[in-house]
């Protein structure tokens, strides 16, 4: 539907519709894409769906990361320190900053539906701050499963020692996604979750 980023902040409304409450993105590019989603299941509106909602939005930690958001925490060696991390100013910057991600989570299970929140591959692109990428990611997870939504969180299989994604799950020449291999192992464990 877009690009991560599109998706942490003023990305959505909501509105009632005669098939219930429904969802309507901001960009006219996801609306279309997911009209026609809801046209290929019948229906009008997210109220009226009946199965698992998988997403993934608000887990663009890589974004949030990104090291000039954190220069003003860096100490004398150039790092944020841990006790910064693992504040709670930081976790609600995090949040702050998927704020309409969580917003969107909240939104549908309100609806009553089921909700499969996709962790994003373990790679951190060079202009982003590792350590502060790790911390982020943990805040949006426990966010979004304190909301209700079930993590699907596959980094013990897609994984090195280092908590980086493995070399054969990356997609080659980019630094964010993984590739195909990645993709199977997501869409395996999403069908053992019932989608």
């Amino acid at each position: 539907m877009g690009a991560g980023r599109e998706f942490t902040d003023s990305f959505f409304t909501t509105r009632d519709s005669p098939g219930g409450t429904d969802v309507v993105f901001r960009s006219d590019e996801a609306e279309k894409h997911y009209r026609r989603f809801l046209e290929e299941l019948g229906i009008d509106a997210l109220a009226r769906l009946r199965i698992p909602l998988v997403a993934t939005f608000g887990f663009c930690a890589h974004f949030v990361a990104l090291r000039e958001n954190w220069d003003l925490y860096r100490d004398r060696s150039g790092t944020v320190p841990s006790g910064v991390l693992s504040s709670s100013l930081f976790d609600a910057i995090v949040r702050a900053c998927v704020r309409d991600a969580l917003a969107f989570y909240e939104t549908t299970l309100d609806l009553g539906l089921r909700i499969l929140a996709v962790m994003p591959p373990q790679r951190v692109p060079g202009q982003s701050d590792p350590a502060v990428f790790m911390a982020a990611q943990e805040s949006i997870r426990l966010a979004v499963e304190q909301l209700g939504a079930e993590v699907v969180d596959l980094r013990h299989r897609t994984t090195g020692p280092d908590g980086l994604q493995r070399p054969e799950l990356c997609e080659a020449d980019d630094e964010i996604h993984g590739n195909l291999s990645f993709g199977r192992i997501v869409l395996a464990e999403l069908l053992d979750r019932g989608l």
